[in-house]
């Protein structure tokens, strides 16, 4: 069995931090950081796509990793009731390569398309002794806009809400170095061969363009009443959704109530992973969960399914400490 932190990942580390900047700096925890402006508050993010850019690097397909790193800072803007409106972009790369920064370009554009916000700017930098040849990083920077009546932050939930959680795409941004460990370090996988459970290639799968949720939490915002909204990153469904929590409550989750992807499923086998270690790594399915009342629910539920989007009754608020239990 591995774990996460044996791969090379301290999570606990990174929980760490955030504690102790905490005192450096304001509105540090959420998933958005909050500006006040006049009778706003601008929302800014950044966040980078971590290493699921070796993959990229692996299948030599970098025309969607720009979506990705869209994705994981205008669904941190969103979260928090804001509408994003623009994005930049930081490249650092060992030498510029035209061709290349095009084709991530493009993703990045394509990313910006679904949030409907504007690519704003961006820098690359040519650092020949940082990068290995080939391979760059990336970063990018979100920054929204929602009046301050108009924030959600989870501090009206109560018990007796529920929790419907939003399919992703599948493995979306984060959990690639426990990824590429079990399936390339330990089992020698091809990334280019295919695999019977996923029907398609290796490689193609773990470069499923993390899905963007802008959009549809936009329009679920003007027609309901929204309580929480957790975008399920880094620390998984356990860590982000108790972000959103008020302290007297707690999220209960019924495990079979929503669909698992067979990448995650796969992983864990090969890795013979603990289940508590596959939710704290990975979104475990679920890509965004948003707290609604219960008398909401199922208008919700059908207000999504109309509009095509994979969406689960996955859960209940009910007392507690502000933890998340999956049974």
């Amino acid at each position: 069995m591995i774990t996460y932190k044996q791969a090379g990942v301290d999570v606990g580390a990174g929980y760490e931090v955030v504690k102790r900047i905490k005192k450096y700096a304001k509105n540090i925890g959420f998933f958005g950081g909050l500006f006040p402006f006049g009778k706003n508050f601008i929302v800014g993010a950044a966040d980078g796509v971590g290493t699921k850019l070796k993959i990229a690097f692996m299948m030599n397909k970098h025309e969607s990793i720009g979506i990705d790193l869209v994705a994981m800072n205008v669904d941190d803007v969103v979260v928090t009731g804001a509408k994003p409106l623009f994005f930049l972009d930081y490249i650092g790369c060992h030498k510029v390569q035209p061709p290349l920064i095009e084709k991530i370009i493009k993703g990045i554009v394509e990313g910006c398309k679904q949030a409907d916000c504007q690519l704003l700017g961006g820098e690359t930098a040519e650092l020949t002794d940082l990068y290995h040849p080939g391979e760059y990083d990336l970063a990018g920077f979100a920054v929204g806009v929602v009046e301050k009546t108009k924030v959600i932050d989870g501090r009206k939930i109560k018990p007796g809400d529920k929790i419907i959680g939003l399919a992703s795409s599948g493995l979306h941004s984060n959990g690639y170095t426990l990824v590429r460990k079990v399936l390339f370090d330990q089992h020698k996988m091809d990334p280019k061969a295919e695999i019977d459970d996923l029907d398609r290639r290796l490689g193609d799968e773990l470069l499923e363009p993390t899905k963007i949720y802008t959009g549809i939490l936009l329009q679920l915002m003007k027609k309901f009443k929204i309580k929480g909204m957790a975008h399920i990153t880094g620390g998984g469904i356990p860590e982000n959704l108790a972000r959103v929590l008020p302290k007297n409550t707690q999220a209960v989750l019924d495990l079979y109530s929503w669909q698992v992807q067979p990448i995650f499923r796969l992983i864990q086998r090969l890795g013979k992973i603990d289940q508590d270690e596959m939710f704290d790594a990975f979104n475990m399915g679920l890509g965004m969960i948003i707290v609604v009342e219960a008398r909401e629910a199922d208008r919700v539920l059908k207000y999504l399914a109309l509009r095509k989007e994979k969406a689960f009754l996955v859960g209940e608020i009910e007392k507690g400490k502000g933890e998340v239990i999956i049974i």
